[in-house]
């Protein structure tokens, strides 16, 4: 009956066609890439920020929880789904205002539907020479909704939430939260000054679950005067180690103008570049050595490869690169710096080789031209092939179509370890992704993005067939495994998909204690998120 009560509220504050059904809300927000299936109450399509407050009060008054997304592509985490059964979405993107900007400072304000591909247009047309905080996911993702959840890139600003200046936030009781400084009239200091006056509450609103996120303001990382990537292969395998100090040794020597390295191995560069040899592997197998160095020999692929992006002026770059290649230069092969401009002249001139080079440069120079891109701040679709791996029909993936994973029932589930930056550290962490994967007949692909000089986050997708309830099952025993052995390891989250939330909790350490001290007096009756992070 309230719940009743509830969608007649609601479809009176929001109109019909905001409201959907039970039905209509499973069949838009159900299909989930990780396999995962929950039951939704309903979903809603609010079209104006202030009518979340409205929202919340019906909710809390009815005692209906409430799921927010902001544009629902969390894929391999749990896509647009909440972690339990029986919630409302509230799907914030159709909020997708850029509130504010200012030009002297690069501080934005938006609202949850701002996608990364919606930023880059506007910076595009109005001249401001500002970068997008990019990432992997592509163009029609959330800028909020992934500073939320702690995400990262290569740009200089890897650490999303750290550009994260203010926020606004609708409490569960349907009261708005904001910093001290913008409740004392400082709006503006408080967009300039990330900590503001007092504890520091803003954090709990990332993987949190006590308010709906209506607003923030991120700090744009200036477009410097020159960028340029550098790539590499490392030949040898059992030399990760060294390469990990080497690059250890860059990325603490270069603060500011290393974006960031990735460490991808071959597994991972094969999945953006060839299609999988379907005819050559038996059913329920993986890749075989032999195959897996026959298709690294036709791709030029080497067991690791390398990439990374220098950001600042030319002088400071053209130093920092030729140190670079000082560093690495005795380890690595391959090893080259070009810039996106250089990238695009390259694809160009690709026309002018011959009929039987034409094809296979094509695909090269493009991949380098849209990876080049991505790391000078223009969101793209370069990485979402991966998740298309294991379908049949991958070759018809186009960068000019839309990709949707949970739409086109991808098999993927994302485990994200933090790893130390240190020799024995990787060893030990590669070794183990690789026997576990193995044991579950899952491809090993994985990649180590640095964060610092002290960490690599570590991202591993388990691609599988989502129509195969057998090959499902592999895949979340596999991911289970990864956790638990990688936990018995050191190797921690950090960031877990919706199947996972309860595992973080469940030790009842001091930290969690809190947590839920925290949701007991902010949201006594589980109106936001509930399950979310606790």
């Amino acid at each position: 009956m309230k719940l009743e009560t509830a969608f007649k509220e609601w479809r009176k504050l929001l109109g019909q066609s905001q409201v959907l059904s039970s039905d209509a809300a499973q069949l838009v927000y159900g299909c989930c890439t990780t396999g995962v299936m929950k039951k939704l109450a309903g979903a809603l399509r609010p079209l104006e920020r202030n009518q979340i407050p409205f929202i919340v009060q019906i909710a809390a008054s009815n005692k209906i929880a409430l799921y927010p997304i902001s544009t629902g592509h969390n894929w391999g985490y749990g896509s647009a789904l909440p972690p339990i059964d029986n919630c409302v979405v509230l799907d914030l993107s159709q909020l997708n205002r850029i509130v504010d900007f200012d030009a002297e400072t690069g501080v934005i304000t938006i609202e949850p539907g701002v996608t990364q591909g919606q930023l880059a247009n506007f910076l595009d047309k109005e001249q401001h020479p500002y970068m997008v905080p990019v990432t992997g996911a592509g163009p029609v993702c959330s800028i909020l909704g992934n500073a939320l959840e702690r995400g990262y890139g290569i740009t200089p600003i890897t650490d999303h939430f750290a550009a994260v200046t203010s926020i606004e936030v609708v409490l569960p009781d349907g009261s708005t939260y904001q910093s001290a400084h913008a409740s004392l009239g400082g709006e503006q200091v408080d967009k300039i000054f990330k900590w503001g006056v007092g504890p520091y509450i803003d954090g709990i609103f990332s993987q949190g679950s006590f308010g709906v996120v209506t607003q923030m303001s991120v700090a744009l990382a200036p477009r410097p005067e020159s960028i340029q990537s550098f790539l590499f292969g490392l030949k040898q395998p059992e030399q990760l180690g060294d390469l990990v100090i080497r690059v250890r040794e860059i990325i603490k020597s270069y603060p500011g103008i290393v974006g960031g390295i990735n460490l991808m191995n071959a597994h991972r560069v094969l999945a953006m570049t060839a299609a999988y040899p379907w005819d050559r592997v038996s059913k329920g197998a993986t890749i075989s050595p032999d195959i897996l160095s026959e298709l690294c020999q036709r791709n030029q692929v080497m067991p690791w490869t390398g990439f990374g992006a220098l950001y600042g002026t030319r002088g400071t770059v053209k130093v920092a690169q030729r140190e670079i290649r000082a560093i690495l230069m005795p380890l690595v092969s391959r090893l080259f710096f070009v810039s996106p401009e250089r990238a695009k002249t390259l694809n160009r001139i690709r026309k002018l080789l011959p009929d039987c080079l034409r094809f296979k440069a094509i695909e090269k120079l493009e991949l380098l031209e849209r990876s080049l891109q991505l790391v000078a701040g223009y969101p793209n679709q370069t990485t979402l092939p991966l998740c298309y791996w294991l379908k049949h029909n991958s070759d018809n993936v186009h960068q000019d179509k839309v990709m949707d994973p949970a739409r086109d029932r991808c098999g993927l589930i994302w485990y994200a370890p933090l790893v130390p930056m240190k020799r024995e550290s990787v060893i030990h962490f590669v070794n183990m992704v690789y026997a576990i994967t193995y044991k579950y007949k899952l491809e090993p692909l994985i990649t180590l993005t640095s964060f610092s000089g002290k960490c690599f986050d570590s991202t591993v997708p388990l691609l599988f067939d989502l129509d195969s309830e057998i090959e499902r099952k592999k895949a979340e025993d596999c991911y289970w495994e990864l956790l638990e052995e990688g936990k018995n390891q050191g190797f921690l989250p950090y960031r877990v998909g919706i199947q996972t939330m309860k595992w973080l909790s469940e030790n009842d350490a001091t930290y969690w204690q809190i947590v839920r001290r925290i949701k007991q007096v902010i949201d006594p009756n589980g109106i936001i998120s509930p399950g979310r992070y606790i």
